[in-house]
């Protein structure tokens, strides 16, 4: 028989000052599950390996972490995603076939969600090979419910560009269809850009488009802030270039 391919979901501290206990942001079931498995479908071995540290100290691993198997996805698919059906995963799979239960995980938050792994999980539908969602932390749905906005109708649409005017052009092409839709538009940064993305988003949009931020989630020092961007420009800001964030606006 063919084994199952766990999609198992990461704490969202990693490359964060601080980090959360692992038994309040992950049901027990997901760390029983983590813990059973010895083949492993990763985004970095290093950090994989410090997390089923952390999954050990709760719940015993049925195998070392030295005698783990951890195959990380190519480095191609880091840079340039795994979303448009341009990397073939079926060889990563090859222990499912051979009847061991594997776990997909990528370094924060549920795997092939604003993360790497969708070619993983495409495969293993290819394959015949039965994908199991674990349980865990997932930063978009958390910073969407924490919100306020419209949480019957949204997207998420990744990144925005780097370019400063083509940056402005995205925001003012999401603002647009935010007011006249009424769908939420979530988006992502990389963390030491925060700062700069705040200030393009202070100087495009309108005074009453609402723009909610959510940083640090599931950490002590989770900050959740959503207003009229009249009102935030009277506030500090509530995010700083080293946490991972999550951008919201809406009507």
């Amino acid at each position: 028989m063919k084994g199952l391919l766990y999609l198992v979901p990461a704490p969202l501290d990693f490359g964060c000052a601080q980090s959360a206990a692992l038994e309040t942001t992950m049901p027990m079931g997901t760390i029983t599950i983590a813990a059973s498995l010895a083949h492993w479908v990763c985004e970095n071995a290093k950090s994989a390996r410090a997390y089923l540290k952390r999954v050990n100290e709760i719940t015993p691993l049925c195998q070392p972490i030295q005698a783990q198997s951890l195959v990380e996805l190519p480095r191609e698919v880091h840079k340039k995603g795994d979303h448009n059906g341009n990397f073939d995963a079926r060889a990563l799979l090859q222990p499912a076939l051979d009847g061991h239960n594997m776990g997909l995980v990528s370094e924060a938050g549920m795997p092939a969600v604003a993360d790497p792994g969708s070619s993983v999980v495409r495969a293993a539908h290819e394959l015949g090979i039965t994908v199991v969602p674990l349980v865990g932390p997932v930063s978009l749905l958390l910073a969407l419910a924490a919100s306020g906005l419209n949480g019957q109708n949204f997207a998420f649409v990744g990144y925005l560009p780097q370019d400063p005017q083509e940056r402005v052009q995205r925001i003012r092409e999401l603002e647009a269809l935010a007011l006249k839709t009424g769908q939420t538009q979530l988006f992502i940064e990389t963390p030491y850009r925060n700062l700069v993305m705040l200030q393009s988003l202070l100087h495009t949009l309108q005074l009453n488009t609402r723009l909610a931020i959510s940083s640090g989630l599931t950490l002590a020092g989770t900050s959740i802030t959503s207003d009229s961007i009249k009102n935030w420009k009277h506030l500090s800001a509530p995010l700083d270039n080293a946490t991972p964030a999550v951008f919201a606006i809406g009507r």
